[in-house]
């Protein structure tokens, strides 16, 4: 190694040195011009001698050519999101889920740490060297922003010291910091350009800027809180904060008000100490995350079906500003229900510049006494979504208006109904209304329903953002020709799904009316309502003291049923399936089994089952005449518990109600019906 190279790799090193102390360590060891001479140093030499320059030098943080676009990358582990807690009372519950499931630890020590309000990132190290760095994305393929994180100062482009696997790939947050995030916002505003609502937002985009020279100016950080995929020979410390204090070594910031509490107790404690810190923080946050330090009980305790067990994020609370209340639009819901949303003149809440918040349902705005015209309260709920607390009633003009609900649905002008007993006002135009559109077809295309293969929901995402397909009536005058010029769609996999639409004609009674999606008509339900009608038209023309009739169907599904068909669109829609070409056989007209234990009988199926699935189950219990929920209530005749029977279980003790195992489940059936 010649004098040159020796000189290009201490001052490698020394620059290194110095963004640990400055990053890392938050104690630099020289001035600003000192760092800068030791670069223009390093600048000089390798521009001199090309041939000596690597991936990992400082001076190769900034690409020269901007990027065309970013790749997908799926993640080698999975980066989850965390449960949120909103008040002590949800600290207590995760704490005591965790002491359930894991009674030997009689003493819980949590790792809490901020929650940045940023951007979380992966990053891979191979050999010591960053070499990927992807968005979180949708948790299981985010974006390649290798190209832009390696702008970032704080991120070192090749781990510090030794020992690191050869593989390790790190979690953690990009933010931007406040001053950094107001100096952006003077810099757009003097070019003319919109001002970023927040830190978070400009983060994000600064993050997907095409062009590194962008995200550079802009001076984005980073902090580490976790790990994804690490080679085996890494031998991971048990806990939590050791971790971080490993990573810490290797070059990686971590954020310096990060702390290790105990119990309940803790967790409080830290809570309001942050909480009264908030405002003097150089940086966004939106709550805190606590983790079990104990990393050894992370398996154990396992994931929920969105979130790990071993941690959870304490929100902050609500920020509150004052606004005028403009006027209340109403949105449709894909399920059909109506929202009433307050039109706001502008304002910042919680650092977002707010327009539109939520009012929930008529009930509330009624209860609230919010009137078009109004001073109103503004809340971010959890820091997220936008909602309006009440009037300001001191500030209440002489002339405000009352809201209230429309009669026909904004979207298709069929009618609005009111849920008994519910606040939900809803459309009643499910087939026709172009706002359940998707929702629509996802359920009519269902396994239970027409069960059409092929027809998935990107598919339907596409179809129906042609126009293609606006009711599922629509769906059976498709071609091979225009499936085939789809995304991901070839000619033989639009045949497959022509053919698949074909054979879906031939169908039965109850899987059409339960295809249709009527609010309150199930699976059961459907099958009842063709058992007793008979034919579509005798259901369609059915009064309500002939719906009542049927087992399984009250006052309010009967109401349901006879608005759905009352709705000219409705009609229309199911007139073109017939036409079409979709039908069915007469449907069998099968009596459940009088002399049943079962029959007329409310039944819960909890746990799992080792003879049968639990849908089998389902179908053996309504073939004997029950009326199979999902719910224990003081109505609930039998419970069949198979393993690990949970909360419905204790319920069921608790109300007395009468608790079968499988084997006697099965004996009582077999004693009737061998």
């Amino acid at each position: 190694m010649n004098s040159v190279e020796q000189k290009i790799l201490a001052l490698r090193e020394e620059i290194a040195r110095h963004n640990y102390a400055y990053y890392v360590l938050d104690d630099p060891q020289i001035s600003d011009p000192q760092y800068d001479a030791l670069y223009f140093e390093l600048v000089k030499l390798e521009k001199a001698h090309p041939e000596l320059i690597t991936p990992d030098s400082p001076t190769q943080r900034v690409g020269d050519q901007p990027l065309s676009g970013f790749k997908s990358i799926t993640h080698a582990v999975p980066m989850f999101s965390l449960e949120n807690a909103f008040s002590q009372d949800d600290l207590a519950s995760f704490q005591k889920r965790i002491q359930e499931r894991l009674p030997k630890l009689d003493h819980i020590e949590y790792a809490a740490e901020p929650k940045m309000d940023g951007l979380a990132i992966n990053l891979r190290y191979e050999h010591g060297l960053l070499v990927q760095a992807a968005t979180r994305g949708d948790g299981t393929v985010g974006e390649d922003v290798t190209h832009n994180v390696r702008t970032i100062q704080s991120i070192p482009l090749k781990l510090l010291g030794q020992g690191w696997p050869a593989v390790l790939e790190v979690r953690g947050e990009v933010f931007m910091s406040k001053q950094a995030f107001n100096r952006l916002n003077q810099q757009q505003l003097e070019k003319g350009d919109k001002a970023f609502a927040n830190p978070r937002n400009a983060a994000a985009g600064t993050l997907r800027q095409l062009d590194p020279k962008i995200t550079a100016s802009r001076h984005l950080s980073f902090y580490v809180y976790g790990w994804g995929k690490t080679s085996t020979e890494w031998q991971r410390p048990n806990q939590y904060a050791e971790v971080m204090h490993q990573l810490r070594a290797w070059g990686l910031p971590t954020n310096p008000d990060a702390q290790v509490v105990s119990g309940i107790k803790g967790m409080e404690e830290y809570y309001e100490t942050l909480l009264a810190k908030r405002p003097q923080l150089p940086y966004e946050i939106d709550g805190i995350v606590y983790k079990l330090n104990a990393i050894n009980y992370y398996e154990e305790l396992g994931f929920t079906a969105k979130f790990p067990r071993w941690a959870i994020a304490r929100k902050f609370p609500a920020e509150e500003v004052w606004t005028e209340l403009l006027g209340i639009d109403v949105q449709v819901g894909r399920t059909g229900a109506l929202t009433p949303v307050a039109r706001l003149k502008p304002v910042a809440v919680g650092g977002v510049v707010v327009s539109n918040a939520t009012l929930h349902n008529q009930d509330e705005i009624v209860r609230k006494d919010v009137r078009i015209g109004d001073t109103v309260i503004v809340r971010r709920a959890g820091d997220v979504i936008p909602e309006v607390v009440g009037p300001v009633l001191s500030k209440r003009p002489n002339e405000t208006q009352l809201f209230s609900m429309p009669t026909n649905c904004p979207e298709c002008g069929s009618e609005v109904i009111k849920e008994h007993d519910k606040a939900v006002y809803r459309c009643s135009g499910g087939l026709f209304c172009p706002a359940q559109r998707k929702r629509a077809l996802q359920h009519f295309v269902s396994r239970k329903a027409f069960d059409i293969q092929g027809l998935g929901d990107k598919l339907i995402e596409q179809l129906t953002q042609k126009d293609w397909v606006k009711h599922p009536d629509d769906l059976f005058h498709l071609t091979v020709e225009q499936l085939a010029g789809l995304e991901r769609m070839a000619e033989k996999s639009a045949q497959n799904v022509i053919d698949a639409l074909d054979k879906a004609k031939q169908t039965t009674l109850p899987r059409f009316i339960y295809a249709l999606g009527i609010p309150e008509v199930g699976e059961v339900t459907a099958k009842h309502l063709a058992q007793h009608f008979q034919s579509l038209d005798a259901l369609m023309a059915a009064d309500e003291t002939q719906l009542l009739e049927v087992s399984d169907v009250g006052e309010i599904v009967a109401e349901q049923i006879q608005t759905f068909f009352n709705q000219p669109h409705n009609r229309e829609v199911i007139q073109g399936l017939l036409d079409a070409g979709v039908h069915w056989p007469q449907p069998e007209d099968k009596d459940p089994v009088s002399d049943s234990p079962f029959n007329g009988k409310v039944v819960v199926l909890t746990g799992t089952l080792q003879q049968m699935g639990r849908s089998e189950a389902k179908q053996k219990l309504e073939a004997l005449g029950a009326k199979v929920t999902g719910s224990v209530s003081a109505k609930t005749d039998f419970v069949i518990a198979g393993e690990k029977a949970g909360s419905k279980l204790t319920k069921a003790e608790s109300l007395g109600v009468a608790v079968l195992d499988e084997a006697q489940w099965i004996e009582m059936m077999g004693e009737d019906h061998g």
